[in-house]
């Protein structure tokens, strides 16, 4: 698989280009959702709510990912009812490990890789549907992303690949 190195940046709370970028990034989260949605199943078979979410935290740090994780859903389920509150705390749990997986690789590795996304989307993808089982109590609805998520996740790898070895 191919591996790059990349400029990463590593951005903190007290500098405001944190906020700018995480903004855009979420912009980017509210927008990818509601063109997904046009498709039917589009949501849950693309899972576009993560996508900005891996791109800013693997760019940017692990701070701009938490903002993106945490600032995506609750705006989207406040402006269109979607993610369903129902859903929104295992959303929030993924979206935070996402970001955190993505930030870590990262920083320790310096690079962007197939492999390295791949190991970041199987992680809060894992981790995640575990929490939702123990949120839940239903394996059915914990294993909803790798029922139907798969295109998504690859969807994730690749297109994030390309947004982070060509983001400037």
């Amino acid at each position: 698989m191919t591996t790059n190195s990349v400029t990463l940046h590593s951005l903190e709370y007290k500098d405001a280009r944190t906020y700018w970028v995480a903004a855009l990034f979420i912009v980017g989260n509210i927008a990818l959702p509601q063109l997904c949605h046009l498709l039917p199943a589009g949501g849950p078979t693309l899972l576009p709510i993560y996508f900005f979410t891996l791109v800013a935290a693997y760019k940017y740090g692990w701070k701009v990912g938490v903002l993106t994780a945490v600032a995506s859903p609750l705006v989207n389920a406040l402006l269109f009812a979607m993610p369903a509150p129902a859903v929104l705390p295992a959303i929030l749990t993924k979206s935070l490990l996402l970001a955190a997986a993505a930030g870590f690789a990262a920083r320790r590795f310096g690079r962007v890789s197939l492999w390295m996304l791949l190991a970041v989307v199987l992680f809060y993808q894992v981790v995640g549907s575990a929490a939702e089982w123990a949120y839940t109590g239903s394996l059915a609805a914990a294993l909803q992303d790798f029922r139907i998520g798969i295109p998504g996740m690859l969807l994730q790898i690749l297109g994030g690949y390309l947004f982070i070895k060509y983001l400037k």
